[in-house]
């Protein structure tokens, strides 16, 4: 997101002395929609920090239970992902 509003910011410090109707209506836009990127980025990370802290908190309270489920979801991502290797072995032609 920062490289994204970074390259925007030096599109639009480009074009600051081209004139033209359609250029300052299209840095407008620009502007308007780096501003809204920023908003829900804004937004978005708070949520995730809150959403963290939340999980920190649970797996504090229960650290057995947070054992079990990672064990749990570890082993089925384990089972899901060597059982599919050898069938992926074998679609490649030879």
């Amino acid at each position: 997101m920062g490289t994204l509003a970074g390259a925007a910011r030096a599109l639009m410090a480009a074009t600051a002395d081209v004139t033209g109707e359609k250029v300052a209506e299209a840095r407008k836009r620009l502007a308007a929609a780096l501003e809204r990127g920023k908003e829900i980025y804004g937004r978005v990370r708070e949520k995730a920090v809150d959403c963290a802290r939340v999980t920190d908190e649970a797996v504090h309270e229960h650290p057995y239970q947070a054992i079990g489920i990672a064990f749990g979801v570890g082993a089925i991502i384990g089972y899901l992902v060597s059982s599919r290797g050898p069938a992926m072995a074998t679609d490649q032609p030879t």
